[in-house]
Protein backbone atom coordinates (compact mmCIF):
# COMPACT_ATOMS: atom_id res chain seq x y z
CA UNK A 1 0.00 0.00 0.00
CA UNK A 2 1.93 3.37 -1.56
CA UNK A 3 1.30 6.22 1.03
CA UNK A 4 0.27 9.64 -1.00
CA UNK A 5 1.56 12.71 0.15
CA UNK A 6 -1.68 13.92 0.70
CA UNK A 7 -2.06 11.60 3.04
CA UNK A 8 0.74 13.07 4.87
CA UNK A 9 -0.76 17.17 4.23
CA UNK A 10 -3.81 16.03 5.77
CA UNK A 11 -2.91 14.38 8.81
CA UNK A 12 0.14 17.27 8.88
CA UNK A 13 3.49 15.33 9.42
CA UNK A 14 5.30 13.25 7.18
CA UNK A 15 4.35 9.68 6.91
CA UNK A 16 5.21 8.47 3.83
CA UNK A 17 9.27 8.21 4.59
CA UNK A 18 10.03 9.52 1.18
CA UNK A 19 12.70 12.34 1.41
CA UNK A 20 10.70 14.34 -1.40
CA UNK A 21 7.55 14.13 0.93
CA UNK A 22 5.35 17.21 -0.34
CA UNK A 23 4.58 17.57 3.32
CA UNK A 24 8.05 19.12 3.69
CA UNK A 25 7.16 21.68 1.17
CA UNK A 26 3.88 22.21 1.57
CA UNK A 27 3.18 21.70 5.18
CA UNK A 28 -0.51 22.57 5.25
CA UNK A 29 -3.61 20.87 4.41
CA UNK A 30 -4.56 20.17 0.54
CA UNK A 31 -7.00 21.98 -0.88
CA UNK A 32 -7.94 25.09 -1.89
CA UNK A 33 -8.12 26.46 1.80
CA UNK A 34 -5.28 24.13 2.96
CA UNK A 35 -2.82 27.07 3.78
CA UNK A 36 -6.02 28.57 6.44
CA UNK A 37 -7.04 24.88 7.71
CA UNK A 38 -5.29 24.22 10.98
CA UNK A 39 -4.19 20.51 11.48
CA UNK A 40 -4.78 20.64 14.84
CA UNK A 41 -8.90 20.96 14.36
CA UNK A 42 -10.54 18.66 15.18
CA UNK A 43 -14.79 18.94 15.77
CA UNK A 44 -14.89 16.45 18.68
CA UNK A 45 -12.74 13.98 21.01
CA UNK A 46 -13.60 11.04 18.37
CA UNK A 47 -12.36 13.20 15.50
CA UNK A 48 -9.02 13.76 17.34
CA UNK A 49 -8.81 9.86 18.44
CA UNK A 50 -9.33 8.82 14.61
CA UNK A 51 -6.51 11.65 13.34
CA UNK A 52 -4.38 9.98 15.79
CA UNK A 53 -5.54 6.51 14.99
CA UNK A 54 -4.77 7.36 11.42
CA UNK A 55 -1.23 8.24 12.14
CA UNK A 56 -0.49 5.28 13.37
CA UNK A 57 -2.13 2.96 10.84
CA UNK A 58 -0.63 5.05 7.75
CA UNK A 59 3.02 5.39 9.69
CA UNK A 60 2.91 1.52 9.82
CA UNK A 61 1.61 1.18 6.27
CA UNK A 62 -0.77 -1.01 7.61
CA UNK A 63 -4.99 -1.85 7.04
CA UNK A 64 -7.60 -1.46 9.31
CA UNK A 65 -8.32 -4.96 9.87
CA UNK A 66 -4.59 -5.32 10.40
CA UNK A 67 -3.85 -2.17 12.56
CA UNK A 68 -6.91 -3.80 14.96
CA UNK A 69 -5.73 -6.87 15.71
CA UNK A 70 -2.82 -5.34 17.10
CA UNK A 71 -4.60 -3.47 18.88
CA UNK A 72 -6.55 -6.12 20.48
CA UNK A 73 -3.50 -8.31 21.53
CA UNK A 74 -1.68 -5.11 22.81
CA UNK A 75 -4.95 -4.53 25.59
CA UNK A 76 -4.39 -8.68 26.28
CA UNK A 77 -1.03 -8.34 27.75
CA UNK A 78 -0.04 -7.27 30.71
CA UNK A 79 1.77 -3.50 30.97
CA UNK A 80 0.56 -0.81 29.31
CA UNK A 81 -1.34 -1.20 26.24
CA UNK A 82 0.07 1.50 24.02
CA UNK A 83 3.46 0.19 24.93
CA UNK A 84 2.93 -2.66 23.71
CA UNK A 85 1.07 -1.69 20.23
CA UNK A 86 4.49 -0.28 19.52
CA UNK A 87 6.29 -3.52 20.34
CA UNK A 88 4.44 -4.82 17.88
CA UNK A 89 4.07 -2.77 15.16
CA UNK A 90 8.28 -2.21 15.59
CA UNK A 91 8.83 -5.69 16.13
CA UNK A 92 7.36 -6.32 12.50
CA UNK A 93 10.42 -7.97 9.89
CA UNK A 94 9.27 -5.34 7.17
CA UNK A 95 9.84 -2.38 10.23
CA UNK A 96 13.29 -4.17 11.34
CA UNK A 97 14.42 -3.97 7.19
CA UNK A 98 13.77 -0.67 7.26
CA UNK A 99 14.97 0.55 10.88
CA UNK A 100 18.41 -1.39 9.81
CA UNK A 101 18.70 0.76 7.02
CA UNK A 102 17.75 -1.46 4.28
CA UNK A 103 15.07 0.19 2.88
CA UNK A 104 14.27 3.97 2.42
CA UNK A 105 11.16 3.58 3.43
CA UNK A 106 8.59 1.17 5.17
CA UNK A 107 6.43 1.07 1.98
CA UNK A 108 9.63 -0.50 0.21
CA UNK A 109 10.83 -2.67 2.87
CA UNK A 110 7.25 -4.38 2.72
CA UNK A 111 7.97 -4.63 -1.64
CA UNK A 112 11.46 -6.03 -0.44
CA UNK A 113 10.21 -8.43 2.31
CA UNK A 114 7.05 -9.67 0.12
CA UNK A 115 10.35 -10.22 -3.13
CA UNK A 116 11.30 -12.88 -0.85
CA UNK A 117 14.72 -10.51 -0.98
CA UNK A 118 15.14 -11.21 2.99
CA UNK A 119 16.01 -13.92 5.38
CA UNK A 120 15.64 -14.22 9.00
CA UNK A 121 18.68 -16.98 10.51
CA UNK A 122 19.48 -18.37 7.19
CA UNK A 123 15.84 -18.61 6.18
CA UNK A 124 14.10 -17.13 3.54
CA UNK A 125 10.81 -15.08 4.64
CA UNK A 126 8.36 -13.31 2.72
CA UNK A 127 5.72 -11.84 5.34
CA UNK A 128 5.71 -8.47 6.30
CA UNK A 129 4.07 -9.17 9.33
CA UNK A 130 6.32 -12.17 10.54
CA UNK A 131 7.87 -10.81 14.45
CA UNK A 132 11.29 -10.90 14.60
CA UNK A 133 12.07 -11.41 18.42
CA UNK A 134 15.76 -11.12 20.20
CA UNK A 135 18.80 -13.11 18.78
CA UNK A 136 17.28 -13.40 15.10
CA UNK A 137 19.78 -12.20 12.48
CA UNK A 138 18.17 -10.39 9.28
CA UNK A 139 20.26 -10.72 5.35
CA UNK A 140 19.81 -9.81 2.01
CA UNK A 141 19.37 -12.45 -0.12
CA UNK A 142 23.06 -13.00 -1.50
CA UNK A 143 21.24 -12.83 -5.27
CA UNK A 144 19.67 -9.79 -4.55
CA UNK A 145 22.39 -7.64 -3.44
CA UNK A 146 23.48 -6.72 -7.12
CA UNK A 147 20.74 -4.72 -7.89
CA UNK A 148 17.22 -3.65 -7.50
CA UNK A 149 16.52 -1.50 -4.32
CA UNK A 150 19.85 -2.39 -3.09
CA UNK A 151 21.87 -0.72 -5.95
CA UNK A 152 22.88 2.27 -3.38
CA UNK A 153 22.48 0.84 -0.36
CA UNK A 154 25.98 1.37 0.44
CA UNK A 155 25.94 4.61 -0.12
CA UNK A 156 22.80 5.06 2.34
CA UNK A 157 24.14 3.18 4.75
CA UNK A 158 27.59 5.31 5.55
CA UNK A 159 25.60 7.45 7.36
CA UNK A 160 22.70 5.70 8.89
CA UNK A 161 22.84 5.00 12.25
CA UNK A 162 20.28 2.28 13.58
CA UNK A 163 18.20 2.19 16.80
CA UNK A 164 19.52 0.46 20.13
CA UNK A 165 17.24 -2.86 19.99
CA UNK A 166 19.33 -3.35 16.92
CA UNK A 167 23.10 -4.11 15.53
CA UNK A 168 24.00 -3.89 12.19
CA UNK A 169 27.21 -4.90 10.39
CA UNK A 170 27.72 -2.91 7.34
CA UNK A 171 30.52 -4.82 5.85
CA UNK A 172 28.30 -7.96 6.22
CA UNK A 173 24.89 -6.11 5.76
CA UNK A 174 23.83 -8.06 8.97
CA UNK A 175 21.67 -7.20 11.22
CA UNK A 176 20.86 -8.70 14.56
CA UNK A 177 18.14 -7.77 17.03
CA UNK A 178 19.56 -6.77 20.37
CA UNK A 179 16.34 -6.98 22.31
CA UNK A 180 12.95 -5.81 22.79
CA UNK A 181 12.27 -2.74 20.56
CA UNK A 182 12.42 0.16 23.06
CA UNK A 183 9.27 2.07 23.37
CA UNK A 184 11.48 5.45 24.94
CA UNK A 185 13.67 5.66 22.11
CA UNK A 186 12.85 8.82 20.07
CA UNK A 187 13.03 6.92 16.78
CA UNK A 188 9.57 5.39 17.73
CA UNK A 189 7.66 8.64 19.42
CA UNK A 190 9.42 11.41 17.47
CA UNK A 191 6.03 11.66 15.48
CA UNK A 192 4.15 12.80 18.87
CA UNK A 193 1.42 10.17 18.11
CA UNK A 194 -0.93 9.78 20.91
CA UNK A 195 -0.90 6.17 21.90
CA UNK A 196 -3.36 6.10 24.59
CA UNK A 197 -5.95 8.57 22.13
CA UNK A 198 -5.66 5.40 19.95
CA UNK A 199 -6.31 2.76 22.55
CA UNK A 200 -9.22 4.90 23.58
CA UNK A 201 -10.41 4.65 19.96
CA UNK A 202 -11.00 1.52 20.02
CA UNK A 203 -12.02 1.10 23.06
CA UNK A 204 -15.63 2.84 22.29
Amino acid sequence: MRISCKICRRLGMSICGREKCAFKRKPYAPGEHGKTRKFSRASSEFGAQLKEKQKLKFLYNLRERQFRNYIREAEKRTGDSGENLMKFLESRLDNAVYRLGFAQTRTQARQGVTHGHFMVNGRRVNIPSFRVKKDDKITIKQQSLSGGIFRDLDTYLKKYVPPAWLSFDKEKKEGVVLSSPATEDDLLLGSNINLKAIIEFYSR
